[in-house]
């Protein structure tokens, strides 16, 4: 048996005396920490195989994409919003679809995968993307109203002079001259920012202040274009 000097023992209760007082708390609080620790984990693994899982999906998909088979498309886009829409994959899975929907000449099933991506894809940029397609979508099945409303909303910045645009596209369809010359008006403006934003080099590498600024140039003509063409003066 161990033998304490005098100052030994003292702490020695000391920490007894503390244990008993606090001890049943310190063990809930590591036992709450290693509970805590343990879900975070499963949590973890637990996205990471969803990620997986929704990744070999994905890759079917692009495959059944890329032989342009409509029927399979749909089945797993629809796998793919069914058990992984937590994931970016179930967002991406839908537009994919949705564009083989489009090229097989089915825009309601089109019109249904936008619509969810529109309303439920995990990142922001595919919901704005989702939008401009259905709008598109829209559009093309003379359902004005319905496209409006869509490109109604202010998208993030890099979507916004597209959907200025196509909000001209459909005042144009509807013979709205007025509507739409303001509607391109607002395209043009937000391009000419996003040309100027390019010359400044904000975030862009050499090579991409080289690269963008004609890209943009270009898209802007046809937007004046467009434009010249409602017919409204200047």
């Amino acid at each position: 048996m161990a033998v304490y000097d005098l100052e030994e023992q003292e702490q020695l209760d000391e920490l007894k005396t503390w244990w008993k007082q606090y001890g049943n708390l310190v063990t809930g609080i590591l036992l709450a920490v290693a509970v805590a620790s343990a879900g975070w984990q499963g949590w973890n693994w637990w996205q990471g195989n969803q990620t997986a899982q929704a990744s070999a999906v994905f890759g079917a998909l692009q495959q059944a994409a890329a032989q342009k088979d409509a029927k399979r498309s749909r089945e797993l886009a629809g796998e793919l919003i069914d058990k992984y829409s937590a994931t970016a994959y179930a967002g991406m899975g839908a537009l994919l679809a949705a564009h083989v929907q489009v090229a097989a000449g089915d825009s309601k099933n089109a019109r249904v995968q936008l619509v969810w991506a529109a309303e439920s894809a995990k990142d922001p940029g595919l919901r704005d993307l989702a939008r401009l397609r259905l709008a598109t979508v829209l559009l093309d099945d003379k359902a004005y109203d319905e496209a409006i409303k869509q490109l109604s909303a202010e998208p993030s910045a890099s979507f916004a002079p597209r959907f200025a645009e196509l909000r001209g596209d459909v005042f144009a369809a509807q013979g709205k001259a007025t509507e739409a010359k303001a509607a391109y008006d607002v395209a043009l403006a937000k391009i000419d920012t996003q040309i100027k934003a390019e010359k400044s080099g904000e975030q862009k590498s050499e090579e991409k202040k080289l690269e963008e600024p004609s890209s943009r140039a270009a898209y802007r003509d046809l937007v004046q274009v467009k434009r010249d063409a409602s017919g409204v003066a200047k």
